[in-house]
């Protein structure tokens, strides 16, 4: 049994001190497609340096959870290189805006497995062991097998990094949110490609008392931890 981590909009968690045998560190879409030169951001002319800004903060926590005996979550999005899970619509956004999911780039076809650009980049790369969970879409809960792999293990708590913040991460929370995992985002290990959708991001987890859980900094999550 852990303390709580310093939070807001409430001390988290809710119920008091957690446990690292039902905690589960989630790393949401650490690519190269994502925060890597060449991939898929970078293709659609996006300052690399804002998705790439929480991977230190990240890895430090990696280290903490790890000696700790945590679990630890990594999630890709990528598709498979027929494109047949790669819905019309979202084929269709992608080329409008130069980024054609598919499409030949320097870290091979955009968002699909097997591609450089679809690997998780080294800085938090996963360890032996450390469970990865391959995505079609924008949450890590759909088309997945994310949950029962959490349930399998009596995880109740999930810990959030990842990119971006507004789309994948958000989403992905939101949907842990709703199934009732206990949520908590660490504010400087994640990041977006609008610096203002980051701040609103962050605000959306906190407004109404912590409607999808909340916010802390990277270092007072490990300082729990630590106990």
């Amino acid at each position: 049994m852990f303390g709580l981590v310093e939070a807001e909009p409430y001390p988290w968690p809710y119920d008091g001190g957690f446990e690292a045998a039902r905690t589960a560190l989630i790393c949401i879409d650490w690519q190269v497609d994502f925060c890597g030169p060449g991939g898929y951001v970078d293709a659609m002319g996006y300052d690399l340096k804002l998705t790439r800004a929480g991977l230190e903060p990240t890895a430090r926590v990696l280290e903490a959870v790890r000696a700790v005996g945590m679990a630890v979550v990594h999630t890709r999005e990528g598709h498979h290189p027929d494109m047949a899970d790669c819905p019309p619509n979202k084929l269709w956004r992608s080329k409008r805006i130069g980024a054609g999911i598919g499409d030949s780039g320097p870290c091979g076809r955009i968002l699909v497995r097997g591609e450089v650009g679809w690997d998780i980049v080294p800085e938090v790369a996963p360890m032996p062991g450390e469970v990865i969970i391959d995505k079609p879409g924008k949450g890590a809960f759909y088309a997945t097998e994310l949950d029962l792999v959490l349930r399998s293990q009596r995880i109740t708590h999930l810990v959030f990094t990842g990119i971006t913040t507004d789309v994948c991460v958000h989403t992905t929370m939101r949907e842990a949110n709703d199934r009732g995992y206990e949520c908590l985002l660490l504010e400087d290990c994640t990041g977006a490609t609008e610096y203002g959708n980051y701040l609103a991001a962050l605000e959306m987890v906190k407004m109404q008392g912590g409607v999808f859980g909340a916010v802390a900094s990277s270092a007072a999550f490990p300082a729990a931890v630590e106990g």
